[in-house]
């Protein structure tokens, strides 16, 4: 438990809250119902063993802080989460109520040990040990089923690996959802053109051949997408998109938008992973202050890659 003032809220709850949930207390040293909740409070921060961070801000003391928080009355505790308020409640709840709120929101010991083995899995890609990496996915994909980056990042390495039949069992349960997640949808459809070339007699197919027959009928789209589907698994992402708008500028509705879907899904396989919790975005502090100067960020050339693509499909779409 931390006393918290106007002075250190920055790094001890903005901050903070980027990589672990933080539950503000607000209370006061006259107020009864908070010398209830209090001991309840730092019961279970101890209990949870690191999985939130318990602050208290004296109400009376830090009334600036109070009231950007809008606290009407007290005891009010506030709980955040990658620096913004994601819930709270007000008065003194016996440990049965409070442990029910931290558990919709702190993850779960499992959830934490599987956090940790992705860190891990990323340093050994790094280092360009493939094989620990997969081991290491795995284990957090075990440890926490629901956690969605474990299992993109395990599916995407299994793909890239040649594991084909691995990969589609660990997407079985996303594809299954509805609506199909996007970026579990990409790694579908490069796996299955991945599953292509290794079926097709047209995998082996130099560029050349394709293209004659192309030259033949420019609404061959079975040949456009496979030659589209060649060069997605080669990952010649930039040329296999400029082929599946040819087929969308011609017919966006062949073959169910088959080529408007799989564009889509290069774009989400080319676009970088959200920022990771505790990172401050580029040119902003941990509380989201702007930064000027000569640490602007500069022009990203993959965003601008993308965001050119983004807009010949718009335009081929409009």
């Amino acid at each position: 438990m931390i006393d918290v003032t106007v002075q250190n809220f920055e790094a001890e709850v903005i901050a903070a809250s980027m990589h672990t949930p933080v539950l503000v207390d607000f209370w006061a040293p006259w107020c009864g119902p908070c010398k209830t909740l209090g001991p309840v409070l730092e019961q279970l921060e101890a209990e949870y063993a690191g999985r939130f961070k318990l602050v208290k801000i004296d109400s009376d003391q830090e009334q600036q802080l109070a009231a950007a928080f809008g606290i009407r009355s007290i005891p009010t505790c506030i709980l955040l989460k990658g620096g913004q308020p994601v819930d709270g409640f007000m008065g003194a709840l016996p440990a049965g109520q409070v442990r029910q709120f931290l558990d919709k929101h702190v993850p779960s010991e499992g959830a934490l040990v599987a956090e940790a083995e992705v860190d891990e899995a990323e340093a050994l890609l790094e280092s360009g040990d493939t094989a620990a990496a997969l081991a290491k996915l795995a284990d957090a994909l075990a440890q926490d089923p629901a956690n969605d980056d474990a299992r993109y990042d395990y599916a995407r390495l299994l793909i890239a690996t040649g594991a084909f039949d691995e990969a589609a069992a660990t997407l079985a349960e996303p594809l299954a959802r509805e609506p199909r997640p996007l970026r579990f949808d990409a790694l579908q459809r490069w796996l299955a053109a991945m599953q292509f070339v290794q079926a097709d007699e047209r995998g082996d197919w130099p560029l050349a051949q394709f293209d004659a027959l192309i030259a033949q009928n420019k609404r061959d789209f079975d040949t456009r997408f496979a030659k589209a589907q060649a060069l997605m698994a080669e990952g010649q992402w930039t040329a296999s998109m400029d082929e599946l708008l040819e087929i969308i500028l011609r017919d966006r509705k062949w073959n169910d938008e088959a080529a408007r879907k799989t564009y889509v899904a290069i774009l989400e396989l080319l676009t970088p992973p959200p920022q990771r919790a505790g990172a401050a975005a580029a040119g902003q502090s941990a509380g989201g202050i702007a930064l000027t100067g000569k640490a602007a960020a500069q022009e990203d050339p993959q965003a601008a890659l993308l965001s050119s693509y983004r807009r010949k499909l718009s335009m081929a779409l409009n």
